[in-house]
């Protein structure tokens, strides 16, 4: 049997290797290279890029080892890691990890140590396998351990353990293949993000419940962040009150304009109708014209005739008085004895005409 992308090839009766399904990536995470050993048996042949590029051999996908740190990964690792998948049509990406000790003596202080980076690897969707505790610099007997055909990663010299170019010999050989770099983005500049901002961090920690043991902080400065906080949690809700204010003025000078709008309207109108009634051809005044002559009509009856068909009389009698209206004069008030005093000349009267 051999491995074929985390699967096994089985022997057909005639004596080749048929592959079978390989790993499905997207499923679940690669395999670590110590479980899942090359167990290879058939004859591992050398491989131009020229041939590689070309889809053979076709017994076999196209071994490629890429190795690195891979400290907090990024998208930077992952897209290298794309890179040197598509390299070929059909290939088999390895992915060697360095230990924590190796990385401490050559390169520095990790932030993630060797178990994370591994599992951060094991969980990227173009890694097939994960080889841990892999060497600095590649020797010839780890290539013909894992049938490494090529070797991928950025042609950039990368000098390290006394030597100048840790892949050189690798170029030399004709199985380095390169990829491009991501610019704006490694390890090195996230830390850099992290030490320049050390404050902003720290507060956001203590903030979100880590004691400033844990952060590694003194007495004075976990004070000072403390109190920062809450200074920044009042900035916040001055902030809103603000904010809140200005929307309350906005909506009354919204509905103070609507109300000075319907104030001008219905003052228009009112004004109107105030003219209509009230101007000087309006209907009050007609109104009140009618009813006065109404009641001057009222006030005032018509005159008697001066001249009036005369009754025929005896010849002994004398006309009647003829009285005449006044209608402006006022009648005097009334009094019970100017009352008699009336009656008694009428009645003399009346025995006068007798």
């Amino acid at each position: 049997m051999v491995s074929h992308q985390g699967g096994t090839m089985e022997k057909d009766p005639k004596n080749n290797y048929t592959p079978q399904m390989g790993r499905k990536t997207l499923t679940a995470p690669a395999p670590f290279a110590d479980e899942t050993s090359c167990l290879c048996q058939a004859p591992h042949e050398k491989l131009t890029i020229a041939q590689a590029r070309l889809g053979t051999p076709v017994d076999r996908p196209v071994r490629v080892y890429a190795d690195g740190i891979f400290d907090l990964f990024h998208s930077g690792h992952a897209r290298a890691l794309m890179q040197a998948k598509t390299l070929f049509p059909n290939s088999y990406l390895l992915v060697g990890v360095c230990s924590d000790d190796l990385t401490h003596k050559f390169k520095g202080f990790t932030v993630m140590n060797e178990a994370e980076r591994y599992e951060a690897l094991r969980h990227c969707r173009y890694v097939d396998e994960v080889i841990r505790d892999a060497p600095w610099t590649l020797t010839p007997e780890f290539l013909e351990k894992h049938k490494i055909d090529f070797v991928a990663h950025d042609d950039i010299p990368y000098s390290s353990a006394g030597s100048d170019d840790i892949y050189k010999h690798i170029k030399e050989a004709g199985m380095f293949v390169p990829t491009q770099r991501t610019e704006g983005i490694s390890t090195s500049d996230i830390i850099t993000r992290i030490v320049r901002d050390y404050d902003v961090y720290a507060r956001r920690n203590l903030q979100r419940g880590y004691t400033a043991k844990e952060l590694n902080v003194s007495f004075i400065n976990e004070k000072k962040y403390r109190f920062q906080n809450q200074v920044d949690k009042m900035k916040e809700k001055v902030k809103n009150v603000e904010e809140r204010s200005k929307e309350f003025v906005n909506r009354v000078e919204e509905k103070s304009h609507d109300l000075i709008q319907k104030w001008e309207e219905k003052s228009r109108e009112f004004i109107g109708n105030f003219l209509e009634l009230f101007g000087p051809d309006g209907a009050w005044k007609q109104m009140f014209q009618e009813r006065s002559n109404r009641m001057l009509h009222a006030l005032s009856p018509k005159q008697s005739p001066v001249s009036s068909p005369t009754r025929s009389r005896s010849p002994s009698r004398s006309p009647s008085p003829t009285f005449l209206w006044l209608p402006h004069k006022p009648s005097p008030p009334f009094s019970p004895k100017a009352a008699s005093a009336s009656m008694s000349s009428m009645s003399e009267g009346d025995e006068d005409e007798k």
